[in-house]
């Protein structure tokens, strides 16, 4: 029997995006606002002279940031669209166009929202706790739009000329780093923004970790994956980073114990986390000298699932549990569960898989109409299924149909070989 090759990365580590949910809103400078401690008071930017000095136009802002915060893109627009084409303050045309990026993101333009943003942040005259502020928002919207390297950069300039330093700063630039693929940058970045608070998120354990495990440091992301699942022991989080870091070392036995251990609580209800579990029992299965035990813990597992609606019994679901029951030695379920997959199968594998094991078992008139069905709805070796086709009608006694199906045997590039020495041996000459 063929051993079948799963998918052996069932899970890695999650990594969020640093992302905003509500944009900063920045408003008029007021004169009361001198008195309140400056955000940024090392700044080496010089605070420009602000020249809002129109009562107009300053009504006119707050109405439009007014109508930004409240959802109503419409009268955002028909209010701040008109400052930025014609107000003669400077300052003004920067809030207006401030509060046009927050439209553009929250609408999900990312990309328009940093354009809009770069120019409002380009006219230069804002205040420095304003400004900087919104330079931050420039890092996250970048972030948020993948663009590591600059978003890297932004984070530079608004340290440098803001002279301020703070955890998130560090995490987003930690996240940047790790999905440039500079693993100690992004280590160094998370570890300094842990060291800067006693109460660190936890998306920086996740970066942290991944950051680990793919700069081969595979024992320091299981220990804080540990970590992670003492302090938390019932957070499902917690436990799918563990396992995530076990079966990235190639620890299947403890990431099984982990999340059987979770299941026998019931607090295994996660599809993502049962299917890893069947497929972390076939993984052992296959590098078993008897894959049967694990093979049969898999389609268990599949079949609990299902029955819990913990499991959605899908063609993918049934076709895992075919390979399982049939790793088992169990073929009478695993044709079983091969034909449960049929109906919403979007290929002919299970067909084939079905067809294969009915075939060992000289069920030639039962396992055709699979072959037929497997070659029409499509397989990754056909010729293989049009050999299996023939040797089928070979059985039931049918030599023009099985001399037929080896000619289109003879076609695949991979079984061409055997094909037509088959069709040699049986006196046909093309």
């Amino acid at each position: 029997m063929k051993p079948f090759h799963l998918f052996r990365t069932l899970a890695g580590a999650t990594v969020a995006l640093a992302l905003i949910s509500s944009p900063l809103m920045a408003r008029p400078h007021k004169a009361d606002t001198d008195k309140k401690e400056a955000l940024y008071p090392d700044a080496t930017r010089e605070a420009p002279k602000l020249d809002l000095t129109s009562k107009k136009d300053q009504k006119a802002i707050n109405e439009g940031l007014d109508a930004v915060s409240a959802g109503d893109k419409a009268k955002a627009e028909q209010v701040l669209e008109p400052i930025v084409e014609s107000s003669k303050s400077k300052y003004a045309q920067s809030l207006a166009l401030q509060g046009l990026a927050n439209l553009k993101y929250n609408d999900g333009d990312v990309k328009g929202a940093i354009a809009t943003l770069q120019k409002s942040l380009a006219i230069g005259v804002m205040p420095n706790d304003t400004y900087f502020q919104l330079l931050y928002e420039l890092a996250q919207f970048q972030m948020a739009d993948e663009q590591y390297q600059a978003t890297l950069d932004t984070i530079a300039k608004w340290r440098a000329e803001g002279k301020k330093e703070t955890a998130d700063s560090y995490a987003l630039e930690g996240n940047a780093y790790y999905r440039l693929e500079k693993y100690p940058e992004a280590i160094a970045a998370v570890q300094k923004a842990k060291s800067m608070t006693d109460q660190p998120k936890e998306s920086w354990d996740q970066i942290l970790m991944a950051s680990y495990a793919q700069s081969g440091q595979k024992d320091q992301a299981m220990k804080l994956a540990q970590e992670q699942l003492a302090a938390n022991p019932n957070d499902p989080e917690a436990r799918a980073n563990a396992v995530s870091v076990l079966v990235n070392a190639e620890k299947y036995p403890e990431a099984i114990q982990l999340l059987e251990k979770a299941r026998a609580a019931g607090t295994l209800t996660e599809e993502k986390d049962n299917m890893t579990l069947a497929k972390l029992y076939l993984l052992q299965a296959q590098s078993s000298n008897d894959p049967a035990p694990d093979a049969a813990k898999a389609a268990q597992v599949l079949q609990d699932g299902i029955a819990k609606h913990t499991i959605t019994g899908n063609s993918e679901t049934y076709k895992l549990m075919g390979q399982s029951y049939e790793m088992a030695g169990n073929s009478d379920k695993a044709i079983a569960a091969y034909n449960q997959a049929l109906p919403q199968a979007t290929d002919g594998e299970s067909a084939l898989r079905a067809a294969h094991l009915l075939m060992v078992e000289n069920k030639f008139s039962q396992a055709k109409p699979l072959l037929e069905q497997a070659i029409q709805k499509g397989v990754k070796h056909k010729g293989t299924a049009y050999m299996l086709l023939a040797e089928t009608e070979r059985g039931l006694k049918n030599k023009p149909a099985a001399i037929a199906a080896m000619k289109q045997a003879a076609q695949q590039p991979e079984t061409a070989e055997k094909a037509k020495a088959w069709l040699k041996t049986a006196g046909v000459s093309k």
